[in-house]
C-alpha cells in the first residue's frame, strides 16, 4: 500500500516578496481575507500548511478603509486589561480616529491560524495609517485585488 507524503519545502526554497496595498475605499473584510492569503502563502505553488511560506504585506491608508451599511456606528471593538472592571469598548469610528492600524490588524489576525505559526505570519504585516511607509528599500510591488471599491 502506498501513502502520500507531505510536501515540505526546504528553507532555501522560500522566497519572500514585498507587496504594498492601498486600503482607501476597499471593504475591510475583503481586504483582510486577501491579505491573509498572501501572508499564508496560499498563492504560491509550493504552499505547505505547516510552514510559513507567505510574503510581506504593507498596507497604506488604513484610516480610509471602508465598511458597508451601518457598521461604522454599530461595529464594536473590545479589549480587557485583565483587572476586574477592565473591559473597554470602542465603536469603529472611535477606533478609526485613535488607532486606525488596529482595525486592519485585528481583521487579518482573525483570518490567520490561531497558533504560533499564525503569530509569525502576522509579524509580516505592516500597517500604516497614512499614504507613506518606511519600507521603500525593500522595493514593494503594488498589489491589486479584484475587489469592488465602496463609494462612501
Amino acid at each position: 500500500m502506498r501513502t502520500n507524503k507531505t510536501f515540505t519545502p526546504r528553507p532555501s526554497d522560500i522566497d519572500r516578496a514585498w507587496w504594498v496595498v492601498d486600503a482607501e475605499g476597499v471593504p475591510l473584510g475583503r481586504l483582510a481575507s486577501e491579505v491573509a492569503q498572501i501572508l499564508r502563502g496560499k498563492h504560491k505553488p509550493t504552499f505547505a500548511p505547516h510552514m510559513d511560506m507567505g510574503d510581506f504585506v504593507i498596507i497604506v491608508n488604513a484610516e480610509k478603509v471602508a465598511v458597508t451599511g451601518s457598521k461604522a456606528e454599530q461595529k464594536l471593538y473590545h479589549r480587557h486589561s485583565g483587572f476586574p472592571g477592565g473591559l473597554r469598548t470602542q465603536t469603529f469610528e472611535q477606533m478609526r480616529e485613535t488607532f486606525p492600524e488596529r482595525i486592519i490588524e485585528q481583521a487579518v489576525r482573525g483570518m490567520l491560524p490561531k497558533n504560533r505559526l499564525g503569530r509569525k505570519m502576522l509579524g509580516k504585516l505592516k500597517v500604516h495609517a497614512g499614504p507613506d511607509h518606511p519600507h521603500a528599500p525593500q522595493k514593494p510591488q503594488p498589489l491589486e485585488f479584484d475587489i469592488r471599491k465602496v463609494v462612501s
